[in-house]
């Protein structure tokens, strides 16, 4: 491989690097984590996917599952649950769900603010019917 090559390589090399680890495992398992939600103040913002963030679509970020996917999460306290589009990498800290404001409040979690769920990809869901 030439010089040329090389270099075309790193950009490529670079992203695959920065991958969570779960990511390079497949992350086709269910998750129980923390999940918050972001709403109006970033409307209209970019993200990941490219997308605009639209507060009243059902969508979340999440730190590896893959862009375009579906997830199902459930509210472990009442058992209350949506199915969202991953379109964004977060929540900032690295861990959990950042939920749309629409998906949050499906799951009555706008007043709390956070709640522990458990997330999982609907490829998953379909599996175990």
């Amino acid at each position: 491989m030439n010089f040329i090559n090389s270099v075309k390589l790193l950009p490529i090399l670079s992203m695959l690097l920065t991958l969570p680890l779960d990511a390079w495992a497949g992350s086709e398992q269910e998750q129980v984590v923390n999940a918050s939600w972001y709403g109006q103040r970033y409307a209209g913002r970019r993200t990941a996917s490219g997308e605009r963030f639209d507060p009243r679509a059902v969508t979340a970020a999440h730190p590896s599952l893959p862009l375009g996917s579906l997830a199902e999460v459930r509210r472990k306290s009442d058992d209350r649950r949506v199915v969202v589009r991953i379109n964004d990498r977060g929540p900032a800290r690295g861990d959990g769900i950042d939920l749309s404001e629409a998906a949050a409040r499906m799951l009555g979690i706008i007043a709390a603010g956070t709640a522990l769920v458990v997330v999982t990809p609907v490829s998953q869901l379909a599996e175990h019917r």
